[in-house]
């Protein structure tokens, strides 16, 4: 047992919300996913001749879309230049849309297309986070399990990347502080907070019968990785 009562590193609202969706996707998509161990941000999930190119992501996007359960027929990917120009897209003809700062979803001729800027490779973590979020995206509206106009769409996306064992990936990547060639500087992704991938991650954990630090676990950047330990010592001493 833990040595004391912690509290809930969410607040109340997100708690029930991250608790209730989690338990959602089980029912939707089974228990399966959560037998197999997470995605782990190291070298062996990446090509070895990994370049930070178009050739790259492609390699990249087809392990991300196996582990979702994608069907390769169904998808196209679309590498576009680090800078998209807004009227190119305003005139592409699109059934609907989904789209984030480093990629979008859509629907297109009745095909899903999914665009990721290439500038993303060079940041590979950011990479998988995107790449999860958006092949999330297939398996959730792709698949007409929700809604496109549901208001929690795209952090329920998150949190489905986080089901089929991306989260360290899509935790790590939702804030960063790096040294640049002109100082320092942070970059966010996502639509949840550390606090709450935090939290999530621990429940996560503790519907695959996790109630203590993983070895995984190691992985996660300091503040995620904080909330995910509260978040256990808290459900340890509710189920107890």
């Amino acid at each position: 047992m833990w040595p004391f009562r912690a509290s809930c590193p969410a607040s109340p609202e997100e708690q029930v919300w991250i608790e209730q969706s989690l338990d959602w996707l089980v029912g939707e998509f089974g228990a399966e996913p959560l037998r197999r161990l997470p995605v782990l941000p190291e070298r062996t999930f990446f090509p070895a001749d990994y370049q930070a190119d178009e050739a790259s992501i492609a390699a990249v996007f087809d392990r991300v879309r196996a582990r979702l359960g994608v069907p390769a027929e169904r998808i196209l990917l679309e590498c576009e230049p680090d800078e998209v120009d807004p009227e190119l897209l305003a005139n592409v003809p699109l059934a609907h849309q989904s789209e984030g700062a480093a990629g979008h979803w859509s629907r297109r001729d009745g095909r899903t297309v999914i665009g990721i800027r290439i500038d993303q490779a060079r940041q590979p973590v950011a990479l998988v986070a995107t790449l999860a979020h958006e092949l999330a995206h297939e398996r959730l509206l792709g698949e007409g399990r929700i809604d496109p106009d549901r208001t929690d769409g795209e952090p329920l996306t998150d949190l489905t990347a986080v089901f089929f064992g991306f989260g360290i990936f899509s935790a790590n990547a939702a804030f960063e502080f790096r040294s640049s060639a002109t100082g320092w500087r942070t970059s966010s992704l996502g639509y949840l907070t550390e606090r709450a991938y935090g939290y999530a991650l621990a429940y996560w954990s503790l519907l695959r019968g996790e109630l203590r630090p993983a070895p995984w676990t190691r992985h996660l950047d300091t503040n995620p990785r904080t909330w995910l330990k509260q978040g256990l010592r808290y459900l340890s001493s509710r189920s107890g």
